[in-house]
């Protein structure tokens, strides 16, 4: 069954491409866009830093000191704070790609990174600033809102689901992290060489999706909401610019648009389970709590636009 689904949609797209040539090279040009001018520029050095950090053993005091106090507030052990902030601070899908890291170099658990990915991959500030705030709704001064918005359900529910979890480093990286932290241009080259790989891929995800964003328009529906979310929910880029061209207003695009950026897109989905494949995570839980965060986001958004 899974063969079969494969192949009509692969077929579906072929068949795109060759009747509809100019949108699909205006959609491959808007995704490579994406792609070259927001993710390589900030995605590309971060994911080199990552990777050297990791392997290096730099990184492993400083999160051991920071662990010691929060440790009492979050239930994450010293080798999860790294995945966890820089899936907030620096955005989708280094999240998910650190963590796996982070299992496969032996710093955390596979239980642990198994329950973390599926929080700490997140939309970035900066795109979330930038591209849905400033440039799509026009209304910069919701930063702090938009932010709690996003990034609060997914905290809570981590500390909901392992409340009475312990993570703490694997035995056998207790004892590697005493030795002495290295560097060394054969470390730098495998990480550039890792991060460019990285890029790559994701290059070429949000590409293929922003093709079928740009299918997805060409579908009979009328009602314009249920566009957009399917849209919006195929790859949010596309649909946050699809959602910002109607005529909705603000109480009706900010909490579909907080709905798009929570949930990530069906291309996060995919660029996440491409990140992961090598750590064999399992995607359920993963979508589970992408479903879960993103129900509450847009109660939260919806709450925020219409209040009591």
């Amino acid at each position: 069954m899974k063969k079969i689904l494969y192949i009509i949609i692969l077929i579906g797209f072929l068949f795109y491409i060759l009747v509809f040539p100019q949108e699909s090279v205006q959609a491959a040009s808007i995704g490579l866009n994406l792609w070259y001018e927001n993710m390589l520029p900030t995605l590309l050095p971060f994911s080199i830093l990552s990777y050297i950090l990791i392997h290096s053993g730099i990184l492993d005091h400083f999160t051991q000191e920071i662990h010691k106090i929060l440790k009492h507030l979050f239930p994450v052990s010293s080798g999860g704070l790294y995945p966890l902030v820089a899936g907030l601070l620096f955005g989708f899908p280094m999240g998910s790609k650190i963590t796996a890291e982070l299992v496969q170099s032996g710093k955390i658990s596979y239980e642990e990174g198994q329950r973390l990915f599926c929080v700490c991959n997140n939309i970035s500030p900066m795109f979330i600033s930038s591209f849905i705030l400033n440039q799509s709704l026009q209304r910069p001064e919701l930063r702090m809102a938009t932010y709690l918005i996003l990034y609060t359900p997914p905290l809570v529910l981590y500390m909901i689901w392992n409340r009475k979890k312990q993570f703490r480093v694997p035995t056998e990286h207790t004892h590697l992290s005493k030795k002495t932290a290295s560097m060394n241009f054969q470390l730098i080259d495998a990480g550039i060489m890792n991060g460019f790989e990285t890029l790559a891929k994701l290059g070429g995800y949000i590409i293929l999706f922003a093709i079928l964003a740009q299918m997805t328009t060409l579908l009979p529906i009328q009602n314009p909401v249920l566009k957009c979310l399917l849209i919006g929910f195929t790859e949010i880029t596309n649909g946050i610019a699809y959602t910002a061209k109607q005529n909705f207003g603000f109480p009706l695009a900010y909490p579909l648009m907080m709905a798009y950026t929570a949930f990530g897109g069906l291309s996060g989905f995919a660029q996440t389970a491409s990140m992961v494949k090598d750590a064999e995570f399992s995607m359920i839980p993963y979508l589970r709590m992408k479903l879960i965060g993103t129900a509450c986001s847009f109660v939260l958004a919806l709450l925020f636009v219409h209040p009591f």
